[in-house]
């Protein structure tokens, strides 16, 4: 049996780089194959990525949803966590983490970690 996913009226979704948008009534999918998928609550928007971190998040994001572009997407992501390091040095083991994901080809797992760089950036935010 596949991964089942149930979609709020209305919910959108990312499967294999469409993006899925529900009707009015709640809806179940059976994903039946190994595909990338990114719930709504998921999907970083380009406009919403106005952080340091949230960049990074975006771009991994591409990574995992736009195979097509890999190469550009990669070069911006080493460009962006280069940057990140500098300005916060203390991310170096969590972006390693990431990295290490990104180098196997693991972009979900990455996306999930770079979910906790924003975590811990906002923490860093706010503490300064």
């Amino acid at each position: 049996m596949g991964l089942k996913i149930t979609l709020k009226p209305k919910e959108r979704m990312i499967i294999g780089g469409a993006v899925i948008t529900n009707g009015d009534s709640k809806c179940d999918l059976i994903i039946e194959n190994k595909v990338p998928l990114l719930r709504e609550k998921n999907i970083l928007k380009e406009e919403e990525a106005n952080t340091p971190g949230r960049r990074i998040y975006f771009v991994i994001q591409l990574m995992y949803i736009d195979e097509e572009n890999l190469t550009t997407h990669h070069k911006a992501y080493w460009d962006l966590v280069s940057s990140f390091i500098q300005a916060a040095p203390s991310a170096l083991e969590m972006i390693k983490q990431i990295s290490d994901h990104i180098v196997s080809n693991r972009y979900y797992m990455a996306l999930k970690l770079a979910g906790k760089l924003i975590e811990y950036e906002q923490e860093v935010i706010k503490s300064v």
